[in-house]
């Protein structure tokens, strides 16, 4: 990460619309036309770079994102969908088939879990859901049809983190895919280069940052993304998950800001962590030293865009966590609200909501408490009259 740093990747791009125009030209077609009949067949074939048939293969709008996301994360290709499922599901779709395993970290977002828990075993593909921080678990859970091991970089909701680089010599040793949603840590994390195979994003929070947009993307090698697109075999081809062409070039230009934001989302929830902490909240965040792989972390991070802007609080019970939201939202604090990297700060009880999907008796397993508060915390000028305002709710509250 010394040598890397993705806003300068993306501050690099420019692109020229039509007329001149400073953005890029939004190309609001579904279908394209071709001069020749053997042009066409070319296209079909993918032998003509830079000829568009038809937008459920790829758009021009889709393309201009697909290349400012694939520089971010410095792998050699990228491909936009409709939202982070439509990103994550064709991707392991078109790494396994019937027969094949996957590796998985226990604690990831529950649309994922129950992708991989309920949906998959109808294609015979089998699951074992592990301790991603306890890196002889993970190797022992390998065997000789397991193709993927997949993590999140920084997990949903407890925020454990995956040591990338040991991860990916255990890949590599084994001659498997790592796959690593990097969701919560744009930025400040390019998974690519700790030696990830694959990196995706639900475009839905950080990246786009103003909750009007839903997306995904899979940056990977050429050749990934060549597959995922195979008119013939291809998981997104032939699944359809396709961006729409005006929403591609909305998240266009909120990505120009990302660096500016995730500063300040990292800045904000490393003072909230400091006082909730210092107040005896039991408190996560990985910034915290605290925090069991803190210091992993740090060796991970391009310190510029700092921890992150997710943390987690435990404040007893379900009853307590819901009176808690319903009181900051009352009090303008936020959003009770799920999804992530908003203005505001948004909060949710994971148990009840993002991660409903696991069963009760895994979430107490897993440590995923009753009252557990997941905070994505926002872009607020005076984070100090934040942090008083949300103590003074606590107070009230009989949390403090």
């Amino acid at each position: 990460m010394k040598n890397f740093n993705p806003a300068d990747r993306i501050q690099d791009l420019q692109y020229f619309g039509e007329f001149g125009g400073v953005n890029p030209s939004i190309s609001d077609s579904s279908t394209y036309t071709f001069l020749s009949a053997k042009t066409m067949f070319d296209t079909f074939e993918g032998n003509a770079e830079g000829c568009y048939l038809y937008s459920r293969h790829s758009s021009p709008s889709n393309l201009y994102l697909d290349k400012a996301l694939a520089a971010m994360e410095g792998t050699e290709s990228a491909n936009v969908a409709a939202s982070g499922m439509g990103a994550i599901t064709p991707t392991l779709l078109q790494l396994c088939r019937n027969g094949d395993h996957i590796v998985s970290s226990r604690t990831i977002y529950g649309g994922t879990y129950a992708f991989l828990k309920n949906f998959v075993p109808r294609m015979g593909i089998k699951t074992t859901f592990v301790d991603i921080t306890k890196l002889d678990v993970v190797e022992a859970a390998i065997t000789p049809n397991t193709k993927v091991l997949y993590c999140e970089t920084v997990s949903n909701p407890l925020l454990e983190v995956a040591d990338i680089a040991s991860l990916a010599k255990i890949t590599k040793k084994h001659n498997i895919k790592l796959v690593v949603d990097n969701t919560f840590s744009p930025l400040s994390v390019a998974p690519g280069k700790l030696g990830a195979d694959i990196v995706i994003h639900s475009l839905t929070k950080y990246i786009n940052g103003s909750s009007d947009t839903v997306g995904g993307v899979v940056c990977a090698s050429q050749e990934f993304i060549n597959s995922l697109k195979n008119v013939n075999d291809g998981a997104s081809m032939l699944l359809g998950p396709t961006m729409d062409s005006l929403r591609s070039a909305s998240v266009m230009k909120n990505l120009r800001t990302l660096h500016i934001r995730m500063k300040q989302h990292s800045h904000n929830a490393m003072y909230l962590a400091n006082k909730f902490e210092a107040d005896g909240i039991k408190t996560v965040y990985p910034g915290l030293a605290s925090h069991p792989s803190h210091e992993i972390y740090k060796t991970m991070i391009n310190p510029e865009y700092g921890f992150g802007g997710m943390m987690t609080i435990d404040v007893g019970t379900l009853d307590k966590a819901n009176a808690l939201m319903e009181l900051m939202q009352e009090r303008n604090l936020g959003y009770l609200a799920v999804s992530l990297g908003f203005y505001k700060t948004l909060f949710s009880a994971p148990g009840t909501s993002t991660s409903s999907e696991i069963p009760l008796e895994e979430q107490a397993e897993m440590g995923l408490t009753d009252g557990l508060i997941r905070f994505s915390i926002g872009l607020d000028n005076d984070i100090e009259r934040t942090y008083q305002m949300m103590r003074q709710c606590m107070i009230e509250l009989g949390v403090l």
